[in-house]
């Protein structure tokens, strides 16, 4: 009887006490507790100095270069130069075995200096009448022909010559004394490196903004601690229609010849600057029906509101993205939890402030309270 009684009391319903009621359902007191503002995060409107410019990559070439090549077949028989020296134009860099045409050309100044003697002969000889007109006339003819045959006789030789075209310097040869090379094959290459070409592509948006004589910032992987300065120097007449693109030439000079051709360049044009541009970060922006907006964080009546505006988009850079109007310096966007305000104006919001500390434990080393156990964020004061 007695362990009958203990289960009977054990198991009875307890009544419900106020202390009970405060375990209600989450529903139940859902239903009875008013909504509270939204959680959110915010970042604050900058001001930056921002650059409308165009940028891309390019190759750095000379202002002109040039790989040697003979016009004929020979054997090297000199060569006049120093691998990496500065040559100037006009000068011998390698002289092809030119035996047999100077042979060729003295006898043609033979043949030559015989119709010249002739010739004068005849004149006086037809002054005495013992020779006709026609006499000098053939003289004459044959003496041209011979003048001809020295001429070519010497270009020949000239041939056999190959000089510097303009001054530069001498790249590393490809032949040595004494080989025997054929019609074209390569020699030395001679670049003038007294200023240096870039060549890069723009896409076709920026081809009603770039000009002849706009200033380009050249900086170089291999350089990377020196920034040139050139200007564009030609535009091409064509748009490429692969890539939709326009290819821009640029001069840089060259004083101290530590520009290379064939570097890889990156380029920079800058179209113009805003001293006082209004930036925010680029989480603020909710993309809705092809439009950008932004929530702008107000003081209300009973705290703080969030009011949503339409963004007017200027520049982008790296995670900020420029606003037009709306914002002023200092104000304050909604970078996280847009979701929680629809599509509503003032709607009443608590800001999250990240930098405070979360507690680990209650004070006096106490269990910690529920919502930091939870990991739910505390709303700022």
């Amino acid at each position: 009887m007695l362990a009958a009684g203990a289960w009977w009391w054990q198991n009875q319903s307890p009544t419900a006490t106020p202390a009970d009621s405060a375990g209600a359902s989450p529903k139940a007191a859902a239903g009875n507790a008013p909504a509270g503002p939204a959680s959110v995060e915010v970042g604050k409107v900058e001001v930056m100095a921002l650059a409308d410019d165009a940028q891309a990559v390019g190759s750095l070439r000379s202002r002109q270069g040039v790989m040697l090549r003979p016009e004929v077949s020979g054997r090297v028989a000199a060569i006049g130069f120093t691998e990496g020296q500065r040559v100037r134009r006009g000068q011998l860099l390698v002289q092809l075995d030119d035996t047999l045409q100077q042979a060729q050309l003295k006898q043609a100044q033979a043949q030559a200096s015989i119709a010249r003697t002739n010739l004068q002969r005849n004149r006086e000889l037809v002054l005495e009448n013992f020779v006709s007109q026609s006499a000098v006339d053939q003289s004459a003819a044959s003496l041209e022909v011979a003048e001809a045959q020295v001429a070519l006789s010497k270009a020949q030789v000239e041939r056999m010559r190959i000089v510097a075209p303009f001054d530069g310097v001498a790249g590393i040869r490809s032949v040595n004394l004494g080989d025997y090379v054929k019609d074209g094959a390569d020699l030395v290459n001679i670049e003038d490196l007294s200023q240096v070409l870039v060549d890069f592509r723009l896409p076709e948006r920026f081809v009603a903004r770039v000009k002849t004589g706009q200033v380009v910032e050249v900086s170089l992987d291999a350089l990377p601690n020196q920034r040139f300065t050139g200007r564009i120097d030609a535009l091409d007449s064509v748009i490429d229609a692969n890539g939709r693109s326009l290819l821009v030439r640029a001069r840089l000079d060259n004083p101290g010849g530590v520009l290379k051709s064939g570097l890889f360049a990156r380029t920079r044009i800058v179209f113009s600057t805003r001293e006082n541009a209004l930036v925010v970060p680029e989480e603020a922006l909710v993309p809705q029906g092809g439009k950008q907006y932004l929530f702008k964080v107000l003081n209300g009546r009973d705290g703080k509101v969030a009011s949503r505006i339409e963004a007017h988009i200027g520049l982008r850079l790296p995670g900020k993205v420029e606003i037009l109007d709306g914002l002023a310096p200092g104000d304050l966007v909604v970078t996280a939890g847009q979701a929680r305000l629809g599509r509503g104006d003032a709607v009443p919001v608590s800001v999250v402030d990240l930098s405070r500390p979360r507690a680990a434990s209650a004070p006096g080393g106490g269990p910690r309270p529920a919502s930091a156990a939870s990991g739910a964020r505390a709303p700022a004061p």
